[in-house]
């Protein structure tokens, strides 16, 4: 049973007669709990739906619409009842590691599989019932996106601190078995579940067969805020080689039979190691983009093909980009080809080392605004500022310390441009189209 908190005007719902305070207790024959149920069960042209109204009367309404239309109902929150929080005390969790002071909702965990199949978040499958299972598969919920870390039971329960992440492995098999794709996460932390046990983990991820769709392993982030946590390290170089080495064993031995790769380590490894980013043909078709496997990758192809489709031609521009120290030099060279391509155009790029969160934290996407105007301030910047679209929130607005661009650019004197990932528009945006 969901609250009906409004009525879409015009909509199938309110030419039936529903209104704000009925509350949806059945589509058919079925219970509608959260956001899936009511997808799944109104896509259908001709449904009966079952209400209560504010004093208790029952009744069923028919409506015929188009199949996958919406009828028009509106609800409190986008998944009709409260997000599903995190139950594990996973010993390399980023939450755990923020400083104090920041926005109360950087500190919620979520493990919902519902996010998992609507946004691509992952889930460790610790919340989840053999009911839950049924449901995906029932509603062939897919693809859906898996936190594995390891595949030793002990160890996974060592890892996680939850009892359950030992029993819920089984859930791998059972959703691939059914045909559902499953993409999985390795969070690699040195002297944990690396070596031996990366070697085990993928053996029993790639036995999983071709509903497993990726591995994507990504190193630790340690920030400087671990005070009363487990004691954990960062990869040296050469840990870092050794673990590419690894997981690039199966990724042959996955080519050789499927055609295709399937286990990928993070940019991440390939810039800690000092090693080459591969080629595209290297990530089958980027399909773990969030997990930054195959970000340079991608961009630098992206990049290339919008420099052959745009024509040379002078221009009188002076821009800056503030990005992590990791993608500080990749960027360089991006912008280097674009000099060399519009005459008259200047690029400069800022790393911008991560004070809020520590030395150890390289990634564009973590950076906050304090730190852009602290390292830009003064300097010679040019006309505008541009900042990758990942540095801010789903809804955009604002940074992790909760200064938005506007905010940044009255400080720094020039406007701030949220470039959004890809080839075209960051050329579009270092030649101001």
């Amino acid at each position: 049973m969901v609250n009906i908190t409004g009525v879409e005007p015009h909509s199938k719902a309110e030419k039936a007669g529903i209104k704000a305070g009925d509350k949806l207790l059945k589509v058919g024959n079925f219970e509608i709990n959260d956001l899936l149920d009511y997808r799944f069960y109104t896509t259908e042209g001709d449904i009966t739906l079952t209400l209560e109204d504010a004093e208790g009367g029952i009744r069923q309404v028919r409506i015929r619409k188009g199949q996958y239309d919406d009828p028009g109902l509106l609800f409190q929150s986008f998944l009709m009842d409260k997000q599903h929080s995190c139950r594990n005390k996973c010993v390399f969790c980023f939450i755990d590691q923020l400083p104090k002071g920041l926005r109360q909702s950087l500190y919620f965990k979520d493990d919902d599989e519902r996010l998992s199949f609507l946004f691509g978040n992952f889930v460790t499958m610790t919340n989840l019932k053999d009911e839950d299972i049924d449901r995906i598969i029932k509603m062939r919920i897919s693809p859906i996106n898996v936190s594995v870390h390891t595949t030793n039971p002990e160890l996974r329960v060592k890892m996680m601190k939850n009892p359950r992440a030992a029993e819920t492995l089984s859930y791998l098999k059972k959703l691939t078995d059914a045909g559902i794709t499953v993409n999985t996460q390795i969070v690699l932390c040195p002297g944990w579940n690396d070596g031996e046990e990366l070697r085990r983990t993928l053996t029993d991820l790639c036995a999983l067969g071709e509903n497993l769709q990726g591995i994507a392993v990504v190193p630790i982030g340690l920030t400087d805020h671990r005070q009363g946590l487990e004691e954990m390290r960062v990869f040296t170089p050469e840990e870092a080689a050794e673990a590419i080495d690894l997981i690039e064993e199966f990724g042959d031995k996955m080519y050789r039979q499927r055609g295709e790769r399937v286990a990928h380590p993070a940019d991440e490894f390939f810039l800690l190691a000092g090693r080459e980013i591969p080629a595209p043909e290297y990530y089958d078709g980027f399909t773990q983009l969030e997990d930054g496997v195959g970000l340079i990758a991608s961009l630098e192809e992206e990049f290339g093909f919008a420099l052959e489709d745009t024509e040379g031609h002078p221009v009188d521009r002076h821009v800056s980009i503030a990005t992590g120290l990791a993608a500080a030099d990749f960027l360089r060279g991006l912008c280097d080809r674009a000099e060399k391509q519009f005459p008259g155009l200047k690029v400069t790029v800022w790393p911008v080392e991560n004070r809020l969160f520590g030395k150890h934290i390289t990634v564009a996407g973590l950076v906050c605004g304090n730190d852009i105007i602290h390292t830009l301030s003064g300097k010679d910047i040019g006309r505008e500022v541009l900042i990758p679209e990942s540095m801010l929130r789903r809804e955009g607005d604002m940074l992790l310390d909760d200064v938005t661009p506007a905010q940044i650019a009255e400080k720094l004197g020039v406007p701030v441009t949220p470039v959004p990932f890809g080839g075209q528009p960051l050329l579009d945006a270092l030649l101001g189209e």
